[in-house]
């Protein structure tokens, strides 16, 4: 083929040959059109050859760092004032009447102290006779050893048949058991007497007397309550978003309805929720006070944790069926799941209790977009606040 161009003809881009090609066209004017192409011409001119794109760079990810933190767990919640460990004192008696209470509600009692005395007018007659029984078999036990003796001494004499011999044997020891059989039926008596006086099996305050000269005994009924050693504590009811708050050996500052407060600490964090209520319980344990009455009402404010804990920005913290977890920015900002275990929330912050260590870099926010080993270019949120 012939080149119909000079070999000295200058070459022109073929966005102008384009451009010169349309504006001698009748269907669009000149001056509108030829404007556009050469636009056209010089980006096709500029891109690089061959229409190949620039590599995607790494995904931009806003981070946080797990740190050390002090958690403001202050909370404030109300419930009843109760015994710490109620005993309840009843007699194991039945049919006798009471003669005497020795206590009152409100007394302060020690192990051991007689709280009432039950008539044992009845019990002294089968005393008396439980004794001469006892009496009367160990004279038959006594008589039928001597006659066992004296048959092992004629034994192989011929002076007593061998029948004779065993069936003396034989009386001795019916005899010896007859004699531990009134022994113990003496005993029981005897234990029973015992029962006679009610005494406190604990040493404390007595809350409540249900009993009274000339009752009948029963066993089951309840006689005293005792507050043991005197110690009274608040049961105090607990959203269920405060409850993972709180932690035994807390401090915590009681109100009384008198105006009285007084400083406690929590002995006991209570396990489940109603789910009904949606409430959980705390114990807080109060130091022993007369004016601190079970059944009252008061209220408590937990103090906050000194202690620092490792924590994150709760918004870094995803869940699922498998639990908690978060994806972590390791060696060359490359990400991955870490499955963790959470306790304490508060101020946006939440505690990790199992997972990785203060000064790790965590994905913050919506983490759906990232997968397992993707490469991202970590953004610091630290400064911003918590979520």
């Amino acid at each position: 083929m012939f080149d119909h161009h000079p070999r000295d003809a200058p070459v022109r881009p073929a966005g102008a040959e384009l451009a010169q090609d349309l504006t001698m066209t009748g269907t669009w004017p000149a001056r509108l059109l030829a404007p556009a192409v050469l636009a056209a011409a010089l980006l096709a001119a500029c891109s690089p050859s061959g229409g190949e794109s620039p590599a995607e760079a790494p995904r931009s990810v806003k981070v946080v760092t797990i740190a050390m933190r002090t958690l403001d767990t202050g909370l404030i919640a109300t419930g009843r004032l109760v015994a710490r460990e109620e005993v309840a004192v009843s007699t194991q008696l039945a049919g006798y009447q009471v003669a005497s209470v020795a206590a009152d509600q409100g007394a302060a009692v020690q192990e051991g102290e007689v709280l009432a005395q039950l008539d044992g007018t009845l019990l002294d007659a089968d005393t008396a006779q439980r004794q001469a029984a006892v009496q009367q078999a160990e004279a038959a036990f006594e008589k039928a050893s001597q006659d066992a003796e004296r048959g092992e001494r004629l034994k192989g004499t011929g002076a007593l048949p061998q029948e004779s011999i065993e069936a003396r044997r034989l009386a001795a020891r019916t005899a010896e058991a007859a004699l531990a059989q009134a022994k113990a039926a003496l005993d029981a008596l005897t234990i029973r007497r015992d029962l006679l006086t009610i005494r406190a099996p604990v040493a404390g305050r007595v809350l409540s007397r249900s009993v009274r000269p000339g009752d009948i005994s029963a066993p089951g009924n309840v006689m005293f309550r005792i507050a043991a050693g005197g110690e009274v504590e608040l049961d105090a009811e607990i959203p269920e978003r405060g409850i993972g708050l709180l932690s035994v050996g807390q401090a915590a500052e009681v109100e009384l309805q008198s105006g009285a407060r007084i400083a406690g600490s929590v002995r006991l964090v209570g396990a489940e929720i109603d789910r009904d209520t949606r409430l959980g319980r705390a114990r807080v344990i109060l130091p022993v006070r007369d004016d601190l009455r079970p059944g009252g009402f008061a209220t408590a404010v937990f103090a906050p944790s000194d202690e620092a804990v490792a924590t994150v920005n709760e918004g870094a913290v995803r869940y699922s069926a498998d639990g908690a977890s978060i994806m972590l920015v390791g060696e060359g900002d490359r990400v991955a799941t870490v499955h963790i275990k959470v306790g304490r929330r508060s101020g946006g912050y939440i505690e990790i209790l199992e997972g990785p260590a203060p000064g790790a870099r965590v994905l913050l926010g919506a983490q759906g977009f990232v997968l397992d080993g993707d490469q991202v270019t970590p953004v610091n949120a630290d400064a911003e606040s918590p979520r």
